[in-house]
């Protein structure tokens, strides 16, 4: 029997998941969790197959939450699930050690062959993602700009794009008003961007924001 926790802070997203992985008599949602402090405290109580993370999440966000489930146990399966396109974080989240990513608009049929194949000790990858990895044999400054920001750095571009104030990113990301001003000072000089308004306009013309 495959253990499930599922984590995301939308209740009627998680009753979803729980119904399509009801369906298959291998599978059992042990537990959820609603917000990434949960996420911990569940792993550090209980015994999981495989982690089902939504990567936007409140208190702590899914890719922080990845990091420190993968240091702490390495071997514990984390497939991540999102509404960000594939090009966006995929491979910021396989790098971190994640064994799929997987994004909302998904087949269910999709979503339980990652399962099966994150519980067998194996990545999933899917068909499109494949073709991405396939083009990026590494990030480099040829990409987009937003490749050359470190994984923290990109998570305060994201949260500065989604209109959050520099105190609730602070608060979100578990670090001082002072980093997060610092990490803001690192994101315009990479990206070649002078205020607040252009990173959110890169953040919408490169579909950054779910």
């Amino acid at each position: 029997m495959i253990r499930i926790l599922v984590a995301d802070d939308h209740p009627i997203v998680r009753q979803g998941l729980k119904q399509i992985i009801s369906d298959n008599p291998d599978m059992v949602v042990a537990a959820e969790a609603a917000d990434g402090q949960e996420v911990l405290n569940q792993v550090w109580s209980n015994e999981f197959d495989v982690v089902l993370l939504d990567i936007s999440m409140p208190v702590r966000n899914g890719l922080d939450i990845l990091k420190q489930l993968k240091s702490q146990q390495p071997g514990l399966a984390v497939l991540l699930l999102s509404v960000h396109p594939e090009d966006q974080y995929a491979l910021r989240v396989l790098k971190a050690g994640a064994s799929g990513y997987i994004t909302k608009d998904r087949a269910p049929e999709e979503l339980i062959s990652a399962i099966r194949a994150a519980a067998s000790g194996k990545k999933y990858i899917s068909p499109s993602l494949a073709q991405i990895l396939a083009a990026t044999p590494g990030i480099t400054a040829a990409g987009p700009p937003h490749q050359l920001l470190s994984d923290r750095e990109y998570s305060v571009l994201c949260l500065i794009a989604a209109g959050k104030a520099k105190k609730t990113i602070a608060e979100e990301l578990l670090l001082s008003p002072k980093t997060v001003s610092t990490y803001r000072s690192r994101i315009l000089n990479k990206m070649g961007l002078k205020t607040d308004a252009e990173i959110v306009r890169y953040a919408i013309e490169n579909r950054l924001l779910g």
